[in-house]
């Protein structure tokens, strides 16, 4: 558990989360079930 010193602080490191890991890394139907990470990874391999 993590104890925030204020609301701000819990907003701003919540925010970072969802921004940094959870909407990079987690699979999307609309994506094939992949990532974002792994389908940009994809669409410039195809790309090149």
């Amino acid at each position: 558990h993590y104890r925030f010193n204020n609301r701000d602080e819990a907003i701003s490191v919540i925010r970072e989360y969802i921004e940094i890991f959870y909407n990079r890394q987690r699979r999307h139907s609309r994506l094939g079930n992949i990532s974002p990470a792994a389908f940009r990874e994809k669409y410039h391999q195809m790309a090149a």
